[in-house]
């Protein structure tokens, strides 16, 4: 993947709080462009039960060179014992938005 590819790390948090946080040290610290805050609904199985929460989506925007660093990162500041953070590779983008 060229290193200036867009890639999309994206993780969740419980409060509208944590994410505004985590979303202003991630551009603050140059490892995101710009970062989508989301309200969302979860369901999700954890230790063995199957658990139903308000959270937020963070989406992130990155370059692929940026990404392992950006994704260390959000597991450094992020308030969850196991944090969801993954990576999509973007393969499709207006070309001026690309600049």
């Amino acid at each position: 993947m060229p290193i200036n590819a867009i890639v999309i790390v994206q993780t969740t948090v419980a409060s509208r709080r944590d994410a505004l946080r985590l979303a202003g040290l991630m551009v603050k610290e140059r490892l995101a462009a710009c970062v989508q805050v989301i309200p969302i609904h979860s369901t999700y199985r954890w230790h063995n039960k199957v658990e139903q929460s308000a959270e937020w989506l963070l989406a992130a925007k990155t370059r692929s060179a940026r990404t392992k660093a950006l994704m260390a990162f959000i597991r450094r500041h992020h308030p969850y014992e196991l944090p969801e953070i993954m990576a999509v590779s973007v393969t499709q983008v207006l070309p001026a938005y690309r600049q």
